[in-house]
């Protein structure tokens, strides 16, 4: 692949329960399509001979072997709920292959929970061999950052009132966890050529997008190409829902990978 190609993948799409959903019997839940098993929300991303992923949820080891992700140079994090940070401490792998610290992004919010949660990682009393070894970088909605040659510009986002970062790289956008993108933000998001989008389900919910609003959003948005992720078993079966979306829309599914 050219190092000019930028190269993404959907290792998760689902929504915090993922799909199938314990002890649920609906037809989504038990269906034999693969498009409708669905990890935690995440993507990979190369481009440039750089190797990021968005956001590392509780499924982030299941997802690196399945798509045989040996090469990681950098997690970001969009927020700090568990269904995107709870498999940090599964960055070992990368340490030990590599042989150095992993770099991770995030917001002084992000790393507050992260210091909660991983205490071990980040309390120097707790030290040991063997624990995860990160580098943190602060990151926020106003200033842009490299990593590498990666040119990676922020995008505020609101999950009802918890602010949450989705990712502009190049002509490509990742957004998660959104109900509101202010006007201003919304400027960053002209002239993409993919834009992936949250939405939960058909219903209205009260910090995700729905299926009516992220189309609407998208028509506003006018990217070439959009697709939907963070989808609950509530959504229906993928081929159904799919087959009704305007042309340049889809419903992302688990291990699918585009090229921009």
């Amino acid at each position: 692949m050219s190092n000019d190609v930028m190269k993404v993948t959907f290792n998760g799409t689902g929504t915090s329960q993922g799909v199938p959903v314990i002890g649920c019997h609906c037809n989504v839940c038990q269906s034999k399509d693969k498009k409708d098993s669905r990890l935690r929300s995440s993507i990979s991303l190369e481009y440039k001979d750089t190797s990021i992923v968005v956001d590392a949820g509780p499924d982030f080891r299941q997802q690196m072997l399945r798509t045989k992700n040996e090469k990681l140079d950098a997690i970001l994090f969009t927020h700090e709920h568990k269904d995107h940070v709870a498999g940090l401490d599964d960055v070992r792998a990368y340490n030990f292959l590599t042989k150095k610290p992993l770099n991770i992004y995030c917001t002084d919010s992000v790393f507050k929970a992260l210091k909660r949660e991983y205490h071990y990682i980040f309390d120097p009393a707790f030290q040991y061999p063997g624990i995860p070894k990160i580098i943190r970088n602060s990151i926020n909605k106003y200033t842009n950052f490299k990593i590498n040659k990666l040119n990676i510009q922020p995008i505020e986002v609101f999950h009802y009132k918890l602010p949450v970062l989705g990712f502009r790289i190049e002509d490509f956008c990742y957004i998660t966890d959104a109900s509101y993108i202010s006007k201003n933000e919304k400027k960053k998001l002209e002239n993409l050529k993919v834009l992936v989008l949250n939405a939960l389900r058909k219903e209205k919910h009260i910090s995700h997008y729905n299926l009516e609003e992220a189309l609407k959003l998208i028509k506003e948005l006018k990217p070439k190409k959009a697709y939907l992720t963070h989808i609950s078993h509530l959504m229906g079966k993928h081929e159904e829902v799919n087959s009704l979306l305007p042309e340049n829309v889809e419903i992302a599914y688990d291990t699918l990978s585009i090229t921009i």
